[in-house]
């Protein structure tokens, strides 16, 4: 029987991809200068949250000094930090800030991974590794028995996500347009919190707090979460 912890084993054992382990790798040995004495993970990278989660965000991949570094999804990076803050205000995250795997965070009601699992070089994943990754999500979503909303941060992950319930056709991106997957869950859709759209007023945090309002009343999430 499959689980959460096998799955998370599989993963960061996962050498499928050449170009995405030289890449990884190459950053994980040569670093970033700010982070010259920390030790990268460097290794694909699993989901992280609640087991038993109404709402699954769906990411793109890993940042190189991200998650490639700190060994969780969207951790130690200015992405996660607009998506964790969100998660917090929405009740969803105990903590509004995402450092590393030992800072304390948790997550209720909420699982945070992504369509590709190892670092792309420029943040591009080809479609022959976003298919290489579709076994990984399969399994993530048996597992995720409980999942009715799929918060899709990005075209690229609702391309993923429409693939993996076999919609067609695939749903137009759109932030916050969505799609109901036939007896399974709605698709949300919301601007990817990169710098690109962060820094440029694209996306600003009024709108991502839109969306998880929107995925919590989706979910039948209580409004108000300790």
């Amino acid at each position: 029987m499959d689980s959460f912890g096998t799955l998370a084993t599989d993963i960061t054992s996962c050498g499928a991809c050449p170009r995405l382990v030289a890449w990884r790798e190459e950053v994980a040995a040569t670093r970033r200068a700010a982070y010259a004495e920390q030790v990268y993970w460097g290794r694909p990278v699993p989901g992280f949250g609640d087991p038993s989660a109404r709402i699954w965000v769906l990411g793109l991949a890993p940042a190189a000094h991200g998650a490639n570094r700190t060994g969780r999804v969207f951790t130690g990076d200015r992405s996660g930090d607009w998506l964790f803050r969100a998660l917090h205000r929405a009740g969803l995250a105990n903590q509004p800030t995402s450092v590393g795997i030992d800072d304390g965070l948790t997550l209720d009601g909420v699982w945070v991974s992504a369509a590709v699992r190892c670092a792309p070089p420029g943040n591009k994943p080809l479609p022959a590794e976003r298919d290489a990754c579709r076994g990984f999500l399969e399994r993530e979503r048996r597992l995720l028995e409980d999942v009715a909303v799929v918060v899709c941060l990005g075209a690229f992950a609702l391309e993923a996500a429409a693939a993996l319930w076999g919609v067609r056709p695939r749903p137009r991106f759109g932030h916050l347009a969505e799609a109901l997957v036939p007896d399974g869950p709605t698709l949300l859709c919301s601007f990817h919190p990169s710098q690109q759209n962060t820094f440029t007023g694209r996306l600003t945090e009024a709108m991502f707090d839109a969306v998880f309002r929107r995925a919590v009343a989706l979910a039948g999430l209580p409004t108000s979460r300790p």
